[in-house]
Formats: structure tokens, sequence, C-alpha cells
């Protein structure tokens, strides 16, 4: 599978906190990638520098063979890649096509074509029928949906989502599920950072686990979940001499 993002040997440190060290992984054309591990383990910060909010200390980044280690957030969005975050903060008091054409605005300036793009992606995201709701009226998995939604509104090759379905009830969860899976149909790769074991068992094709920062293992989800370096990194060392 050819490679749209590769991390080689990347790391971040903060004082005296190693949050990354020396991670190197990549994301196939069409694939999606499950980044795990449990709280503190270094996820977010390479979901950051990847999006160009941190300039890793070390190591290269590179997008369709193009190094884009230290390059601005709107840099990065320009090469086509494509940001959701844990927080989803639209503007309150613009409605969803408006909200949506935002994003549009960082590939086309022409409001009539952004509006239209907006249209369809408010239908895409089965919100066709809020489309001039404001903001602020919405719920919170629909807020989480429109953060999607802007983020797609950009044509980003590559979407980095991060814990899409904290919060959700187990419908709403299926329900982003399908659109993750509607995402990736359109030929978008996706990077994706997750607690709920269920959404990232179903939706991976890999995945890559940290733990304080470093890469401890990588491949199938089924396969790599089992492993005990796995299973102590969430259990602690006497959940796996329990199993042995």
């Amino acid at each position: 599978m050819t490679p749209i993002l590769e991390l080689a040997n990347v790391s971040k440190r903060f004082g005296g906190i190693q949050a990354v060290k020396d991670a190197s992984f990549s994301v196939g054309q069409g694939e999606i990638l499950g980044l795990i591990g449990p709280n503190g383990a270094g996820k977010t910060t390479a979901f950051n520098m990847i999006a160009g909010f941190f300039k890793p200390d070390t190591g290269t980044i590179r997008l369709e063979g193009k190094d884009i280690a230290g390059k601005k957030p709107w840099e990065i969005c320009e090469a086509g890649i494509g940001r959701t975050f844990q927080l989803s903060k639209p503007f309150g008091d613009l409605t969803v096509v408006e909200n949506l054409m935002v994003g549009g605005f960082a590939r086309n300036r022409d409001r009539r074509v952004n509006r239209e793009k907006a249209e369809e992606m408010s239908a895409f995201l089965g919100m066709a029928a809020k489309r001039n709701i404001e903001a602020n009226n919405l719920t919170a998995f629909d807020r989480r949906k429109l953060e999607l939604g802007r983020a797609l509104c950009t044509e980003p090759k590559l979407l980095l989502m991060d814990e899409v379905v904290a919060g959700a009830t187990p419908s709403e969860a299926g329900e982003m599920v399908e659109l993750v899976l509607k995402v990736r149909a359109r030929g978008i790769s996706i990077l994706i950072v997750e607690h709920v074991m269920k959404v990232i068992m179903s939706l991976s094709d890999r995945v890559v686990v940290l733990d304080y920062g470093e890469m401890i293992a990588s491949g199938p989800p089924k396969e790599v979940v089992s492993q005990p370096a796995v299973l102590k990194a969430y259990f602690g060392e006497r959940y796996v001499q329990s199993r042995a």
C-alpha cells in the first residue's frame, strides 16, 4: 500500500517530559489507521505535530513524499491535511451551512461555489434539514458532525480525527462509524485517535499503539490488542501476569 503520510523517528519533548520518542509509522492511501494508547501516551502530541501546531524536535513527517514538519497549520491544510478536535467549537451564531462554508474558503474564495459545496456536505452529514439552524442550537453530537463536515470542506487527502465519538450514545457512535466509512469511500485516508475500542476495532485497517511516547505495537487491531505489551500499557503488569 502506497503511503500518503510517513513519520520517521519523530520526537517531541516539553521540558523534562518526553511526549513522543522516535515514532515511526505510515498511513496508506485509502487506509484507516487507528492511533491508540492510554492517557498521556502522546497521541494528541503526534496529531499536533502532523497538523502543524507543534514542530518536531527531531525526525521527518512527509505527506505524499514532501516534508511538512514545522510548517504552519494553514500550510498543512493547504497541503491536504484536515483535522477535527476533541472539543467541537463551531461558530455559534452561524448556521450549519455557514460553518461549512468557512472550511470551503480554505480552497476557494467564491461564495456561490462554497455555498453549493456546503449544501452538499450538509446532506452528506445527514443534516440537510438542519442546514439553516445556528450552531448554538445544535446537539453536542450534531456539533461534532459539523466539525467533521467543516474539515471535509477543506478537501483533505488525509483526515485526522480526534475522539469522534466521545460522549456519544451507542446509536450516535454507530452513526459516526458509518460516516467515517463514507468518508473513506470518497478516497480520503484517515488517521483516527479514539478511546472507544469497539469503534477502533470496527473501523481500523491497522492500529499503532503509543505508550509514554513510544510506539510499542502496530498491526491488525485484533492481533495488536492481545499483545502483552499492549495489555500491560492499558491494565498494568499484574493483569498480564494473571493471564499467564
